[in-house]
């Protein structure tokens, strides 16, 4: 019997005071509304929740996370398209999104911001 697949866990890791993070909102929310069952989208704000982001060094905006479980899959900057994280995720969800590399700081990142919001 085949193993369930974990659901993507998307996070957006932004700046309340960041005008391209405002402007980014409206796509991430639209990619919210839009997933699939069980896919959680939690929008970070990287000086409201610094415990979650850690040591994590987040240098540009907007900074996405998409992780499987605790496997991250991507972690960088996306362009502030709409079409760039429809394509993101589109790619994840159909594996083609192998296990990125991150260094220790970022490792625990899914497991920090999955505990943002439970369940």
């Amino acid at each position: 019997m085949p193993t369930a697949v974990e659901p993507l866990l998307v996070a957006c890791l932004c700046a309340a005071w960041c005008g391209t993070c405002k402007e980014y909102l409206a796509t991430f929310d639209a990619a919210r509304d839009a997933a699939q069952a069980g896919e959680r989208f939690i929008w970070v704000d990287i000086e409201d929740e610094s415990d979650v982001v850690g040591d994590v060094d987040v240098e540009n905006f907007p900074t996405v996370l998409v992780a499987r479980g605790d496997t991250i899959l991507y972690f960088g900057v996306l362009l502030p398209q709409p079409g760039h994280l429809t394509r993101l995720l589109q790619a994840a969800r159909e594996g083609g999104l192998k296990p990125q590399a991150v260094d220790e700081d970022a490792a625990g990142l899914p497991e920090r911001v999955r505990a943002l919001q439970p369940g």
